[in-house]
């Protein structure tokens, strides 16, 4: 199907409406996890939870600043618009995260497929009805060499990804122009 130049448009917003969940997840960023869903919204994370999206935000609130490490990468972004301002998506979410368990650390990979029904509301594109879907886990024992040392030879000196405030994206130097003072 040919898509029109607002479909286009509109496949945009949405792409970056999941995009942007998968950000505030990794960096605890919990307003861009809220601004995924419409207030009335219903997540339902594959059998973990539930209930109101709302409630889902609430607790990501309190888990996601002290969560390990985690990466969410967005794959296979599939688009089918039902009607003007209803479309359905199925977005592949593969997640790196490390973990801490009595047994000891371990880094975990997982595939899950999220199912998303997204209406256009007062103009906004956001999450109505999400349904996730494990596909598959595979764990295995942490071997973080960077290259055996080529990638970066001294770790004491690596810039690492943290949490929002503390991330380089939340930085003002992103947002300043050249020439202008740098603030950390």
């Amino acid at each position: 199907m040919r898509l029109t130049v607002e479909q286009l448009l509109d496949r945009q917003e949405i792409e970056d409406i999941l995009i942007g969940y998968a950000r505030g997840a990794d960096r605890a960023d919990i307003d861009l996890i809220r601004a995924a869903y419409h207030p009335d919204a219903i997540e339902d994370h594959g059998g973990v939870y539930v209930g109101p999206a709302a409630d889902y935000v609430a607790l990501m609130a309190k888990i996601l600043p002290s969560a390990p490490l985690m990466s969410h990468l967005c794959t296979n972004i599939s688009v089918e618009f039902v009607e003007a301002d209803l479309a359905v998506t199925e977005c592949y979410f593969l997640t790196f995260s490390r973990r801490e368990a009595e047994s000891g650390s371990f880094d975990s990979l997982t595939m899950a497929r999220c199912v998303d029904r997204f209406e256009r509301r007062e103009g906004a594109w956001k999450i109505a009805h999400r349904r996730l879907a494990w596909e598959w886990n595979h764990e295995m024992p942490i071997n973080e060499t960077w290259g055996r040392g080529m990638i970066i030879p001294d770790m004491g000196k690596a810039v690492r990804g943290a949490k929002k405030p503390d991330d380089i994206l939340y930085g003002a130097w992103a947002r300043q122009r050249s020439g202008e003072e740098i603030a950390a």
